[in-house]
């Protein structure tokens, strides 16, 4: 008798933990990940990693100015900009533009800097060694900055170079 009360006890235990996983799930959109950020440099594209462990190069953040080896101001204008992302439309599903091949490269964020990683200072300063423009429904002004500095693996030589290479 109490072998059976003990397993109807884990068993209720079990099945309330059933719909607040499935709560979980579908709070944070479901149980694929979403169409991650992405841009076409040239012939490669290079998107935000869904999973750090997919990541083919790794950038972090820093609120701390010292700490920087990159810096990206967020400029208000786009003409100002060395890079812009501008999405006034609604996503269709068209992913042309960014499709995945063998040439994708994928970037994650960390939240600590490893060694030999670029750690970004993102803000409105002047100085920068990027300047962004995002006004955008799929794209954070962090998901730009991971996504340019990733894709030239550091500091730009300059605006001149940056735009080159796009």
């Amino acid at each position: 008798m109490a072998s059976e009360l003990r397993i109807m006890r884990r068993f209720k235990i079990l099945a309330s933990t059933i719909p607040l996983i499935l709560a979980a799930v579908f709070a944070r959109g479901g149980v694929t990940p979403g169409t991650q950020p992405c841009i076409a440099v040239g012939e490669t594209t290079v998107r935000i990693a869904s999973s750090p462990w997919q990541a083919q190069a790794q950038v972090s953040f820093t609120d701390d100015p010292r700490l920087a080896t990159v810096r990206v101001q967020i400029v208000d204008a786009a003409d100002e900009a060395d890079f812009a992302v501008v999405d006034d439309v609604h996503d269709d599903g068209d992913t042309g533009a960014c499709s995945s091949s063998a040439a994708t490269r994928l970037i994650g964020i960390t939240a600590a800097a490893a060694a030999g990683t670029p750690v970004i200072y993102l803000s409105a300063d002047d100085g920068a060694d990027y300047r962004i423009f995002v006004r955008s429904n799929s794209f954070s002004p962090r998901d730009a900055a991971a996504l340019i500095v990733g894709a030239h693996g550091g500091p730009a030589r300059s605006g001149a170079h940056l735009a080159a290479a796009l």
